[in-house]
């Protein structure tokens, strides 16, 4: 190879080097999102800005349409009541429900709202004493007799039968000696470790008329 060609290679091998360095910093560019409070995503100063914010769940705020997902966002640390709203295009984890934490990444629009594509829910781990607590087979049992009275009763989560608030029965709760199931209404939040696949959990509520259970709270038995 003569000087000449590898004076050409050295060139041509350069404006790779600069054109993929160029795309990177686009692509990344583009993809980075800034982190901001709620209150400067409902300011309006960052429409059309890639962004991330971290809120909780407005009580019963959310509904469904499709695959879209719609709920606010407010600020627990903040007390002037401000709110966001959130369309978040996928589906929500089975953590999803009233007061929990969401992180939503995406781009707010010229309405104000925050069109996610990416979002996190997290909230704390709870433990409660299964002392006391009836089986689900024994509750079951009681039949009518117990229809609206509080009670508290403890199993384990059947593997699958997770799903988002507002979507349907919450889970379903299985007696880990007889197998007994028994459906749960449930809209709050609730962690990832307590909605795990064969979790130990202890629910207060109340048995419903159409047999299902509805729970107040959801907690890891210790």
């Amino acid at each position: 190879m003569n000087a000449k060609t590898k004076k050409r290679m050295i060139v041509v091998t350069g404006v790779i080097v600069m054109v993929l360095i160029l795309i990177l910093a686009i692509v990344g560019g583009s993809t980075a999102a800034k982190t901001i409070s709620l209150a400067d995503a409902a300011s309006g100063q960052y429409v059309d800005q890639r962004v991330q914010v971290t809120g909780n769940v407005v009580e019963n705020s959310y509904t469904t349409t499709g695959n879209v997902l719609t709920f606010s966002i407010y600020d627990p640390d903040s007390e002037d009541g401000s709110t966001l709203s959130v369309s978040y295009d996928g589906a929500a984890a089975s953590t999803f429900g009233n007061d929990v934490t969401a992180i939503c990444t995406g781009k707010i629009g010229d309405d104000g709202v925050l069109y996610a594509s990416e979002m996190v829910t997290k909230c704390p781990s709870k433990y409660e004493s299964g002392t006391e607590a009836l089986t689900v087979d024994r509750m079951m049992g009681y039949g009518s007799d117990i229809t609206g009275t509080t009670v508290r009763v403890t199993g384990k989560i059947q593997a699958g039968s997770q799903n988002a608030a507002g979507q349907g029965d919450r889970f379903v709760l299985e007696d880990a000696d007889t197998g007994a199931t028994v459906s749960v209404l449930f809209d709050g939040a609730v962690s990832e470790e307590t909605l795990a696949d064969g979790a130990s959990v202890v629910l207060t509520g109340n048995l419903t008329e159409d047999g299902k259970f509805s729970a107040t709270n959801v907690a890891l038995a210790e």
